[in-house]
């Protein structure tokens, strides 16, 4: 895998992805960040870092949990995500937030700089994840916390023919190593190896509903990791790509829309 194509095609893509991402996936992906949050434990006056922090559905509640008088940073590595989640930063008054584009394998702090440190589903799109995992720890002041969700393993996830029918038509490099973290226990022993203690994993099952055809669609060519592939096809394409997609998730289509498997692994480990 090339990791400088890698990076590009995640800048680039979640670019693309920003405007849709939360109208697709906020309640989706709500049972990740509630474990998360819970092996968090954020306590009033901390100071956070959020890794890949997107839009800022995890940011936010952070900067709520540590209050006024702590802080939060959150990087990404698409200019779109933390341009958008500055301004809603500045439209709320959230005065403790700052958001700033950064890649998670270089980390642009000093050592020993926060209490916790988290990852929403974002470190499976970083092309080296133990060099990330070290960064965390490396910024972590003795005794913080390192949170982090990935998707969990292939088999589990019914919308994961979603890469290979993106593939078939364009040459997307969308995350090769998309579901690797998420099986076995393969992020659990990366956080161990990046010199993580206490290290433990949940791993929880879920349901992404859909109440229609193309808001199962605009979740996974639209709001996803592929929408930078999904930006170049024609309207035939899109067409023949919806129609592959929407039969690939015809078992879990519902009288109400669609419920489609999906899983989730949340790590947590302290310096």
């Amino acid at each position: 895998m090339d990791a400088r194509l890698q990076r590009r095609v995640q800048r680039y893509g979640w670019d693309k992805a920003a405007p849709f991402y939360e109208r697709y996936w906020q309640d989706q992906l709500a049972p990740a960040r509630e474990t998360l949050f819970r092996l968090a434990n954020l306590g009033r006056g901390e100071r956070i870092l959020d890794v890949a922090c997107g839009t800022g559905l995890v940011t936010f509640p952070a900067a709520h949990a540590v209050g006024p008088d702590g802080g939060v940073i959150a990087t990404d590595i698409s200019e779109a995500m933390v341009t958008h989640l500055a301004a809603e930063a500045q439209r709320r008054g959230v005065e403790q937030l700052e958001a700033r584009r950064g890649e998670a394998e270089d980390l642009q702090f000093p050592d020993a700089s926060f209490d916790a440190v988290l990852c929403a589903l974002g470190l499976m799109y970083v092309p080296d994840p133990l060099a990330s995992l070290r960064e965390m720890h490396r910024v972590l002041k003795p005794g913080g916390r390192m949170i982090s969700a990935v998707w969990g393993e292939r088999k589990s996830c019914g919308w994961a023919d979603i890469f290979p029918i993106v593939d078939a038509r364009v040459a997307s490099e969308v995350c090769p190593m998309f579901f690797h973290l998420g099986t076995g226990n393969r992020l659990a022993d990366l956080a161990a190896e990046a010199g993580f203690q206490d290290v433990r994993a949940e791993r929880i099952r879920t349901l992404l509903r859909y109440n229609s055809g193309d808001d199962a669609c605009g979740a996974a060519f639209a709001g996803g990791p592929v929408a930078l592939a999904y930006s170049r096809f024609d309207d035939q394409v899109r067409a023949e790509a919806h129609a592959e997609y929407l039969a690939s998730i015809e078992p879990y289509r519902t009288s109400a829309g669609y419920e489609i498997p999906g899983e989730f692994v949340v790590v947590a480990g302290r310096k």
